[in-house]
């Protein structure tokens, strides 16, 4: 019974020196490559979210509808401080200049947040 025992530990020290070591560095490019993934698309959708607002405002959707009232919450949140930057007299104008802003800047925030990723993690641009 002894015999059987060592000669496990043997077969089993054998298997654990043939395998291949892990690759630190991949792993951190895969990480900081998915991390930059999600930022990228959190950002199309937050811009997303923004372009729907500023066409529900400007084609005069019913307020009273689930999917443009979601729309609208979300939208006020998104808009951080761009939401009263310019105050043209027309509401229209000043939902399509204010709300358009804050989309371009989660489109170019989230573009240079993942690009950083991506550098931080080793795979370049």
């Amino acid at each position: 019974m002894g015999e059987h025992t060592e000669a496990e530990q043997k077969e089993e020290t054998e298997a654990r020196a043939k395998r291949a070591p892990v690759n630190w560095r991949r792993i951190r490019e895969q990480a900081c490559g998915f991390l930059a993934s999600l930022v990228r698309w959190a950002g199309l959708v937050f811009a997303a979210i923004l372009v729907l607002h500023v066409i529900f405002v400007i084609g005069s959707a019913n307020t009273a509808n689930g999917i443009v009232s979601f729309v609208s919450s979300w939208a006020g949140g998104l808009s951080l401080g761009f939401r009263d930057l310019f105050t043209p007299s027309d509401e229209k104008l000043r939902v399509l200049v204010n709300f358009g802003i804050a989309a371009i800047f989660w489109l170019i925030a989230s573009g240079l947040l993942a690009r950083i990723l991506r550098r931080i993690g080793g795979a370049g641009a």
